[in-house]
C-alpha cells in the first residue's frame, strides 16, 4: 500500500476547507524552502562573515543571508503569506512581490510567516548541525495577537546528515498534530513521514536528558548551579550542542528531555519570542509538552507580542521536567 504524502495526510487529519490553503500551499512552499537551503549549505563550504549585522546586532554569515533570501523568494510566490518578518530583518512587511504591495486582491484564508532562516550560526563553522524555525500565524501581522490561538503552526527545519522537519498545527476543530517528515531529494514532492506523531513520553523513561543553555551562568546563579548538580547527581544524560534547534529535536526525537536558557542578573534574555521562542513552544506543547518563561514561570503562548524586538529565556521539554526546574529554579527562595 502506498503511503500517504505529507500533504495527503494533514488533509485527512485536519478536514475543515478553512485550512486548505495552509496545507496545500504555504506548509509545501516552506518545505521546499528547507530542501533549498539545505542544498545551498553543501555547497557553502566557506561561512564567513557577510559584512552587516541583523537589527539585533549579531553579525551576519553569509550562510544567514542565502537563508533569509530564499525563503523570501518562496513566500513571495505563495499567495497566501501576505506578511513576513525575520530575525535577519524584523520588520513586518508585505510578503509579495513590489507589484502586489498596492493592491488589497487578499484572499479570504491568508497568512503572516515570522522566521529565523538559520539558527546556529556559532556551531555551523565546525560543520554541527544547525536549522530554521518558522512560525505561521492566521491574519496580516502577530503583533498584538493571542500566540496559542493565532500561530496556528509551525516548522523546525533540521539540516545533518539528513535534512529533515517536524511540522506542529494547532487549529480549531482538530487535535494538536506533531509530526517528523523526512525532506526528499526534490523538496515537499517526495518528503517521507518519518513519524505521524511526535510525542514526549509521559515519567517515568529509562534515560533522561538535559541540556543547560549557557553553563557558564551557573557560576553566577546559586539556583542554576544547584539545578545543574540535581541533573547530575541524579545521572541524567547531557545533550547539548550549543545549538537551540537540534538541542530541542533531540527531546522530540527521543521522547524525553529539558532544555534550559536562563536569565540572570548577569546573563540577559536573548532567544526572541517572535522568531525562536513562539513556533518552538507550539511545536513542544503540541509534542504534549511544555514551554516557560523562566523568568517568571509563565507559559510562553500565553503572552502577546506587543514589540517585535521581544526577548525572553526558554525553558522547554517534558512537562514533568519543566514542572521540576520551574519549582528550582523560579519558585525557590519565594
Amino acid at each position: 500500500m502506498e503511503k500517504p504524502n505529507p500533504t495527503q495526510y494533514l488533509r485527512s487529519v485536519i478536514p475543515s476547507q478553512e485550512y486548505s490553503a495552509l496545507i496545500d500551499s504555504v506548509l509545501p512552499t516552506l518545505i521546499d524552502c528547507i530542501f533549498d537551503i539545505a542544498k545551498a549549505l553543501k555547497r557553502s563550504h566557506h561561512v564567513s562573515l557577510a559584512g552587516g549585522a541583523n537589527a539585533f546586532g549579531d553579525d551576519q554569515l553569509n550562510v544567514d543571508v542565502l537563508a533569509e533570501n530564499s525563503i523570501r523568494d518562496a513566500i513571495s510566490r505563495c499567495p497566501f503569506v501576505v506578511t513576513a518578518s525575520s530575525e535577519e530583518d524584523p520588520v513586518e512587511r508585505n510578503a509579495g512581490s513590489p507589484q502586489e504591495e498596492s493592491t488589497n486582491d487578499i484572499p479570504k484564508e491568508h497568512y503572516t510567516v515570522a522566521f529565523d532562516p538559520l539558527d546556529g550560526s556559532s556551531i555551523i563553522a565546525p560543520n554541527w548541525t544547525v536549522g530554521t524555525i518558522i512560525g505561521i500565524w492566521q491574519g496580516k501581522t502577530a503583533l498584538n495577537q493571542p500566540p496559542a490561538s493565532k500561530q496556528v503552526a509551525a516548522v523546525l527545519g533540521v539540516y545533518g546528515p539528513r535534512t529533515t522537519a517536524i511540522i506542529a498545527l494547532r487549529v480549531p476543530g482538530s487535535e494538536p498534530l506533531c509530526l517528523e517528515l523526512g525532506v526528499g531529494e526534490h523538496g515537499g514532492r517526495d518528503s517521507e513521514i518519518i513519524r505521524p506523531t511526535v510525542r514526549l513520553t509521559e515519567m517515568p523513561v529509562k534515560t533522561r536528558y538535559f541540556a543547560p543553555a549557557n553553563l557558564r551562568a551557573a557560576a553566577e546563579d546559586e539556583k542554576y548551579m544547584g539545578l545543574i548538580s540535581y541533573f547530575i547527581q541524579n545521572k541524567y544524560t547531557l545533550r547539548y550542542s550549543g545549538g537551540l534547534v537540534p538541542d530541542v529535536v533531540h527531546a522530540l526525537v527521543k521522547g524525553h528531555g529539558i532544555y534550559i536558557s536562563p536569565v540572570t542578573s548577569t546573563s540577559k534574555a536573548k532567544l526572541r519570542r517572535l522568531y525562536e521562542l513562539f513556533p518552538l513552544a507550539l511545536i513542544v506543547e503540541c509534542a504534549g509538552g511544555k514551554a516557560i518563561d523562566p523568568n517568571d514561570g509563565t507559559n510562553i503562548l500565553d503572552t502577546p507580542l506587543r514589540d517585535i524586538n521581544e526577548t525572553a529565556g526558554l525553558v522547554c521539554g517534558t512537562a514533568e521536567e519543566v514542572d521540576l526546574v520551574k519549582k528550582m529554579l523560579i519558585e525557590a527562595g519565594r
